[in-house]
Formats: structure tokens, C-alpha cells, sequence
């Protein structure tokens, strides 16, 4: 086995995934490590189980050391979002004064809806999808309209024309909210595939928005394309933040970026909203897209290794049960259907991520495994799961092999 490469400091470099031990991560107080009992090795929620990038930890201490704790100020997390892009997706004409900062991906998605639908008006997503899409969107006011998956889970033209064409009846300004990449499938949107949507969207008269939070999680095979980048796209937006790729969820701070037929709408956006952002996520998330690319290689190369991993596990444990291998994220989408495990719905909407049924609840009760139920990922999500990988090769291995023993023993009949 090749010997560990030296990082720009001299020190070894390492998988950032194996430097933390199970009980280390117990003393973690986040969602993921308080949600269920210790017994339970989270799969779930998606954080990374890693220490912080050292330029993310030195830039937050040295903003702790000199009090730096006050508004934040200025451009530098754009700036250095746009030189990222540029060196990372090619992406040369990024715009700086196309931007603003917003408290996360999600809270500016809705803020940028406010700006380009109005109450009522339709918004379009591609099922199954991250939950929070159906709820954000509802709760402001808007419609949602599922254009399912394709059988190879990818979006599905013929299914994006006729939802297209159902939002038209909502209201006059209707949107389509896309994951680029897609969460939970892992699946990277290709060049063609976007021009084909942007072709659409002008056709039914659609703005889009394209929640790219986990862009910098784009594994070895594949290369991102950001939508704002493709021929048609111009009075579209991205949000975009470092949260998925460097572990900075509870450092808010996001930045929504508009295409140049958008900025005038981003600069209708109330002054108000930038003040949600942290000071110090602001900070963290300006470190990881300037100096934190060493570290991200680093936490790529760790999940293609626990990609890998997961493929020889699956057939070992879980003979029955549907690998979908992910382009990019860290998220593996399960298919259960074969174990016969019904899905209970529980009642309310989809995007209620803490109900947990069908496979999900047996893998948590049976194995002691916590993942993400795929019924709240709305229509096509039903007997499948999301586990999340990003942890280390001992904890997915021991996470497997109690879900494969839970199967071997369960029976659905007895419940």
C-alpha cells in the first residue's frame, strides 16, 4: 500500500474520513449523533463524519481570537466562490456583482421564488427529491407539480414537458426547482441534459432555480456543469454554499447567483436578507472555497474509496437490495422493494424528514442502523432508503453488516 502524500505543511495527507473514531463522533451534539439513541450508527441526516479542513478551523479561530464576531461585510465568499468555479467547473464568467448572500441554500430558495412566482403560482421539482423542496415550497404559498425520475433516474423530458405544461394552469410565473446534483439519486446532471431543460423551461415560459449545494461533491468519473453555464439559462439562478462538501451546516451562509437576464430580479431582493447569514459562516464558508481544495480532494478520493466499498458490501449483506451508484454527493439510493417491506404512510405531506417508514423503520429497529426514509423524497421514493456514506470504511462496514443480518432474520408477515 502506497505510503500517505505530503500535504503542503509537511504532514501526511489523510483520508479526512478515517481520523475520527465512533466514540469521538458520539461526542458530536449536532441532529445526526442526538437524533437516537447511541446505540444507533446515524446513516442518515447529511453531515460528514470529519474534523473540520485546517484552513476552514484556523480562519474561524483566528476570527474567534481577535472578536471578530460582529456583521459580516464585503464580497470575499463570492470572490472566492468564483475563482473555485472557475478552476473546478470551468466556469470563467462567473459574476460577482451577480450575487448576494443568503442564510442557507434553502432560505434563499424561497427567497429568490418570492422574487419570480407569486402565491399560488406552481413550482415544478423531479421525484423523488430532497424533502425539504415540498415543505419550504408550501409553506410559501406555491404549488408543487412532481416530473418523476426516469427507470435510470434521470430527469425525464416527455415528464418535464406535460409538468411544464400543468404549471402554465397555476399562475402566470411558475418555476422549476432542480437538484444539480441530484439528492438523493446522486446523479450529475449532464451539459445536454441542461440545455434540454433550458430549452423547455423557455418554451412553457418556467424560470429556474438550481439548488447546487452539493456541486463540490462531484466523484472521480464524472465533472459537474453548473446550470448558469449552458446555452438558455441566462435568467435562471443557483444557489450554491460550501455546507456539503466541507461539513459547515451550522455555519449559515449561502450565496444565491443569478444568470444576466436575472440580476435586476436578485437586486429586488429585500435588504433584510442579508442579514440572516452568521459572521463567522460567512468566514468558514469564504476558507473552504479559497484554501480548502487540498482537504476536498482529499474527502473525494475517501468517498470513492466508500463507493467502492459499499458495492462489495451490498452483494455480501444485502444480496436483494439495489445499489444505484452515485455520480456525485455522498448519498447511496437503496432500492428495498425486493425485501416486501410495505410503507406505511404516515400522515402528512412528503418532506416531513422525521417520519420513518417501510425499510427504514425495520433497518432502524432490526439493526439499530438510522437512514433516510424514501417515502419523504415524494412520488417513486416508497421502498427505498438513503444512506449516507460519508463516515468511516469501519462504521459503513459494521452499518451493512447489522442491515444484512436484520434481513436475514426479519419476516415480513411477522411485521
Amino acid at each position: 500500500m502506497a505510503s500517505p502524500a505530503p500535504s503542503a505543511n509537511g504532514a501526511a495527507a489523510q483520508n479526512p474520513l478515517t481520523l475520527l473514531t465512533l466514540d469521538e463522533l458520539r461526542q458530536r451534539t449536532s441532529v445526526k449523533w442526538r437524533m437516537h439513541p447511541p446505540d444507533v450508527l446515524p446513516l442518515w441526516v447529511a453531515e460528514l463524519d470529519v474534523p473540520l479542513a485546517p484552513p476552514v478551523a484556523d480562519a474561524l479561530r483566528r476570527a474567534v481570537d481577535l472578536g471578530d464576531t460582529g456583521y459580516a461585510y464585503g464580497t470575499a465568499y463570492a470572490e472566492a466562490l468564483g475563482n473555485f468555479a472557475a478552476q473546478r467547473w470551468g466556469w470563467h464568467d462567473f459574476r460577482v456583482d451577480h450575487t448576494t448572500v443568503v442564510p442557507d441554500v434553502m432560505m434563499g430558495i424561497v427567497e429568490v421564488l418570492r422574487l419570480v412566482t407569486d402565491p399560488g403560482d406552481a413550482v415544478v421539482v423531479c421525484s423523488p427529491v430532497y424533502p425539504p423542496f415540498y415543505a419550504f415550497v408550501s409553506h410559501a404559498g406555491r404549488q408543487v407539480i412532481e416530473a418523476p425520475l426516469g427507470p435510470d433516474l434521470r430527469m425525464d423530458p416527455a415528464a418535464l414537458d406535460e409538468a411544464f405544461r400543468r404549471a402554465r394552469e397555476y399562475g402566470r410565473r411558475p418555476a422549476f426547482l432542480m437538484c444539480n446534483p441530484h439528492n438523493p439519486t446522486g446523479v450529475v446532471h449532464r451539459r445536454n441534459e441542461l440545455e434540454a431543460i433550458a430549452d423547455l423551461a423557455d418554451r412553457h415560459g418556467l424560470r429556474v432555480i438550481s439548488d447546487e449545494i452539493h456541486a463540490p461533491l462531484v466523484l472521480p468519473g464524472t465533472h459537474f456543469t453548473p446550470y448558469l453555464t449552458v446555452a438558455g439559462a441566462e435568467n435562471a439562478f443557483a444557489l450554491i454554499s460550501a455546507s456539503k462538501a466541507w461539513n459547515l451546516a451550522g455555519l449559515k451562509a449561502a450565496l444565491a447567483v443569478a444568470g444576466p437576464q436575472a440580476a435586476a430580479d436578485l437586486n429586488r431582493m429585500p435588504e433584510e436578507v442579508s442579514h440572516g447569514p452568521s459572521h463567522l459562516g460567512v468566514i468558514a464558508h469564504t476558507a473552504a472555497f479559497r484554501a480548502g481544495g487540498q482537504w476536498l480532494d482529499l474527502l473525494l478520493d475517501g468517498l470513492d474509496t466508500n463507493r467502492t466499498l459499499l458495492e462489495t458490501l451490498l452483494p455480501k449483506h444485502l444480496p436483494s437490495v439495489t445499489y444505484h451508484r452515485p455520480e456525485g454527493t455522498y448519498l447511496a439510493w437503496l432500492d428495498c422493494t425486493a425485501l416486501g417491506i410495505a410503507t406505511e404512510q404516515p400522515d402528512g405531506e412528503p418532506g416531513v424528514a422525521s417520519d420513518v417508514a417501510g425499510p427504514a423503520k425495520m433497518f432502524l429497529d432490526r439493526a439499530r442502523v438510522a437512514l433516510s426514509s424514501g417515502h419523504v423524497f415524494g412520488t417513486g421514493g416508497a421502498g427505498f432508503v438513503r444512506l449516507n456514506f460519508a463516515t468511516s470504511p469501519a462504521i459503513l462496514t459494521d452499518a451493512v453488516t447489522r442491515m444484512g443480518r436484520a434481513v436475514d432474520t426479519y419476516h415480513p408477515s411477522a411485521g
